[in-house]
């Protein structure tokens, strides 16, 4: 029988629908919360078949199987805790929340509850991070002691600097909003958490640019164009801008692994740069989609080498280099039968804590901040896959 499945925001992650609705193959969306018109419009077009309402009480008392909670990033926190509290298992997009204090309250309410949450850090099941993952199991660097990470977003401006993201009042910051997925995926390839932070960053481009308007009653792709360039160029930009737009952060986990996190927001390529140095060797990625490489030096060279081996990074269908598809698979087979997940409602609260406190050590000083401890008991309980 299939899993009647709700939505809760229909904007730029509502194309998960398509993975979630397949009547007859085990899921269907029954029923659409969004309190946009358009948002209500564009799910009543693609999924004619489900309710569509602009009331979070109706997808509460449904009597759903599960829910997807699909909205802007400072809405997750009031409805998840919302969902949790009727006891319908949750998948939150990530971030889990925009503050710590938030994400350690929706653990704390999906411990207390018994109700399944899932966060859909879609990363963790992309081919390249997969692959290094493997990688690194199989010992090909021996034992990790250093990840860096090198974020280009060529497409900043645009993405991020044209709506609420580019306005900390509902972002936080770009170090919590965008690079909380690369914040997972270094905890994930060095096996460890963050326990302390510092960084520096700036408003360096886009805070000098003067052109602004409301983007509002628009979503990304209204506006996007590859023809702005070069950045200083860039037209129609949020009213606010007040957040960072490159960022330098170093870590120190709790295992010992050093790390750190470079996201720069006005590139002129767009694309994730990893390398994980051990004991025994180094791997990096060369571009992070299908049909590039994943190179591995593990013999000694003096200079700049070819690598030992390489490791072309593979193809799946669907987005994200078809990590939306296993995350959605992942997430209905959690609900069906609580199988441990690949992502971790753990994992997404301590990449939301360095993000924060990344941000804070920026707008402060830029001293160490340390991460703040959970309870060893919701500690035990997420690691057990809930």
């Amino acid at each position: 029988m299939d899993l009647n499945i709700g939505i809760i925001g229909f904007g730029m992650r509502a194309g998960l629908w398509k993975h979630v609705h397949r009547p007859g193959a085990g899921s269907q969306v029954t029923m659409v919360c969004d309190v946009s018109e358009r948002g209500r419009a564009d799910a009543a077009t693609n999924l004619p078949g489900a309710v569509v309402t602009a009331e979070l009480d109706d997808v509460l008392t449904a009597g759903l199987d599960a829910v997807l909670v699909l909205t802007p990033d400072d809405q997750h926190a009031p409805v998840v805790m919302a969902t949790l509290d009727a006891g319908i298992p949750t998948f939150c997009e990530k971030p889990l929340a925009t503050t710590v204090e938030d994400c350690d309250a929706l653990l704390e309410r999906a411990y207390k509850t018994g109700t399944k949450l899932y966060v859909g850090h879609n990363m963790r099941h992309m081919p390249v991070v997969v692959q290094m993952r493997k990688l690194i199991d199989a010992g090909a660097i021996g034992e990790v002691k250093a990840v860096w990470c090198r974020h280009f977003v060529g497409t900043g401006g645009d993405f991020y600097f044209k709506d609420w993201h580019a306005d900390r009042k509902h972002s936080t910051g770009l170090l919590l909003q965008k690079g909380a997925h690369d914040i997972d995926v270094i905890h994930l390839l060095a096996g460890g958490y963050t326990d302390r932070v510092s960084a520096m960053g700036a408003l360096s481009v886009y805070g000098d640019i003067t052109d602004r308007r409301d983007h509002s009653d628009e979503r990304m792709w209204d506006w996007y164009s590859a023809d702005n360039w070069p950045p200083t160029e860039q037209k129609g930009l949020n009213p606010v801008v007040d957040v960072e737009d490159v960022s330098m952060v170093n870590m120190t986990l709790d295992n010992g692994v050093m790390a750190s996190y470079e996201q720069c927001h006005f590139t002129p390529d767009y694309w994730r740069n990893y390398t994980v140095i051990g004991t025994a060797g180094r791997l990096e990625n060369f571009g992070d989609g299908p049909g590039d490489e994943i190179r591995v030096w593990n013999r000694r060279h003096d200079g700049v080498a070819k690598p030992d081996a390489v490791e072309e990074i593979q193809d799946a269908e669907g987005g994200h280099g078809g990590a939306d598809p296993r995350l959605i698979a992942e997430f209905l087979d959690f609900v069906r039968t609580g199988t441990k997940t690949t992502t971790s409602p753990l994992a997404a609260r301590n990449s939301v804590a360095v993000g924060c406190l990344a941000t804070e050590s920026i707008r402060g000083d830029g001293s160490a901040m340390q991460i703040p401890r959970l309870d060893d008991d919701l500690v035990a309980y997420f690691e057990a896959g809930q």
